[in-house]
């Protein structure tokens, strides 16, 4: 999955909305992610259909149970062929190294296994979620943090994170281990169903050292998708730019 690529959430009701969304892009290979409304509605075979066209798939379903159901659950998911998966940190360590073996002993061979990033906590939590609702008494960053170094001591290739937190997590883990980041909205967005409060711009978020942005609204609901696609992508990578020139 090229890191200079926005990763766009295909986050659609029905396939038929997607497939015409995906014209304005006349065959440019990309980078989707299928989450759990359009997987658990059409499943596999959406995933092949869009494969077919040549396009890159994160899974995201968000895996989190027992060990030995997410185990066996990333072994058929391991079979789909895709890029990127994801489980759930809070799952704990022993699910998080259960869900890499499930992976490895469903493609067989190391080097075809997609990326496995656990989620951290949702770009839809705060603090006062954390402390209140859940009973986490510790500062998000600091919980954040600890949950990238629990699946990277699991063997992971990365978390899912807000890009406000992942300097602190390349600093924590080092600069191989991944930062997906979704909660990206370019300068002016505004929408109605504004759920994700710890949110930044593509660029900013490469500078904070993100290596793959995940966009959804900004780009589906935008009255010309490719412009918007092409104007966050030109952002996303004026800022990668930057970041290679301060090293």
């Amino acid at each position: 999955m090229n890191t200079q690529e926005p990763i766009i959430a295909l986050d659609f009701d029905h396939q038929d909305q997607a497939r015409e969304f995906l014209k304005f892009f006349n065959q440019q290979k990309l980078n989707l992610k299928i989450g759990m409304e359009m997987f658990y509605h059409y499943g596999p075979q959406w995933i092949s259909e869009i494969q077919a066209q040549g396009h890159e798939i994160f899974l995201d379903l968000k895996l989190h149970d027992i060990p030995h159901t997410v185990y066996r659950a990333m072994k058929q998911l391991s079979q789909l062929q895709v890029s990127m998966v994801t489980v759930h940190a809070s799952g704990g360590s022993r699910m998080l190294e259960a869900a890499k073996e499930g992976l490895l002993a469903g493609c067989q061979k190391a080097d075809r296994a997609p990326l496995l990033v656990a989620v951290t906590h949702l770009t839809s939590t705060d603090q006062t979620m954390l402390s209140q609702e859940l009973l986490v008494n510790t500062p998000l960053e600091d919980a954040i943090k600890h949950l990238a170094q629990l699946s990277q001591g699991a063997g992971l290739d990365g978390v899912v994170c807000s890009a406000q937190e992942a300097a602190l997590i390349k600093a924590a883990t080092g600069p191989s281990f991944l930062t997906v980041t979704p909660g990206i909205r370019p300068q002016g967005f505004q929408s109605d169903h504004e759920d994700q409060v710890r949110i930044m711009t593509p660029k900013a978020a490469a500078q904070r050292g993100s290596n793959y942005i995940v966009v959804g609204r900004p780009i589906i609901q935008a009255p010309d998708p490719y412009l918007a696609y092409q104007t966050i992508k030109t952002d996303w990578q004026a800022g990668l730019k930057e970041r290679r020139e301060e090293v």
